[in-house]
């Protein structure tokens, strides 16, 4: 499984990017997806998740200004960010956990993508 990250870039406080994330490769569910991002010498965190029954988890910072969504046939999860503040600058990246065709449980990374907020 695959993932495929993109939609980062630069923008300026108060500003808005979308996230994207689409899943390929021998998928026969996805359970999971979420996004997480890190900020050098620092942990990876989670900043939101989504699970196959639409249900929706934010990290405190990001409630009421990041929404997740899924488009389930697409296999892709989005981010959309609003209000964007200096301390969401990091590299972004995408995760998702479900049952290959093997049939065997995988969790997938992207490859990340670059948020940079100036302020």
């Amino acid at each position: 499984v695959q993932l495929q990250a993109s939609g980062g870039g630069l923008v300026q406080t108060g500003g808005s990017l979308r996230l994207s994330c689409a899943a390929s490769g021998s998928i026969l569910s996805i359970n999971f997806m979420g996004w997480y991002r890190q900020v050098p010498g620092n942990q990876r965190e989670l900043v939101a998740t989504i699970n196959s029954g639409d249900n929706t988890n934010y990290r405190e910072s990001a409630k009421g200004r990041f929404t997740i969504s899924r488009d389930i046939a697409k296999k892709t999860v989005y981010l959309q960010m609003n209000i964007l503040k200096p301390e969401d600058a990091a590299v972004y990246y995408c995760n998702a956990q479900g049952l290959g065709t093997n049939p065997k449980a995988y969790n997938a990374w992207g490859q990340g993508t670059q948020v940079t907020v100036s302020s």
